[in-house]
């Protein structure tokens, strides 16, 4: 009898996540809802999905107005990050953003996506060990950039993907 394995490969989902520093070298941070279905109440980075027919710098810019209510201006590619998700393969790359107009605020009205419940800058980056051991990748990312470890975990180190 003969077998055929069929290997099937999971959609690939790409997505941006940008680091804004304010004047003063602090990083902002934003609360996930508490109802968001992955990381609920959880700080990390703002974040968006690309759309279709949209580059990384467009989808920045977009979730800059639709997130957090600024103009910005995309920078430099910090790092990347892949995760099996289960029926997707999420690939996120962090990137440098710059606030060109607008104080950032949330949640915004734009109801078509995910809002945050708060946000606020930050000087340390142990407010994003939380979201790197649940599996955020932009944390993660992040973190590595920056040579630091999370939860007392190598940042060579994957710990498991919840999200």
């Amino acid at each position: 009898m003969d077998v055929s394995i069929m290997i099937s490969k999971a959609p690939v989902k790409e997505s941006v996540a940008m680091v804004i520093r304010n004047s003063e070298g602090e990083f902002l941070v934003v609360r996930r809802a508490d109802d968001d279905e992955s990381l609920p109440g959880v700080w990390g980075l703002p974040a968006a999905s690309i759309g279709a027919d949209e580059s990384a710098a467009q989808a920045l810019v977009r979730a800059g107005r639709q997130k957090l209510g600024v103009r910005l201006l995309p920078g430099d590619r910090i790092g990347d990050d892949d995760a099996d998700r289960g029926t997707y393969r999420l690939h996120l790359t962090d990137y440098e953003a710059t606030i060109l107009e607008g104080e950032p605020g949330v949640p915004q009205p734009d109801s078509s996506v995910s809002q945050y419940s708060d946000v606020k800058y930050v000087s340390d980056a142990s407010v994003l060990f939380e979201a790197a051991q649940l599996g955020s990748l932009c944390s993660r990312v992040f973190l590595r950039s920056l040579g630091v470890a999370w939860g007392g975990e190598s940042n060579d180190q994957e710990a498991p993907a919840s999200a």
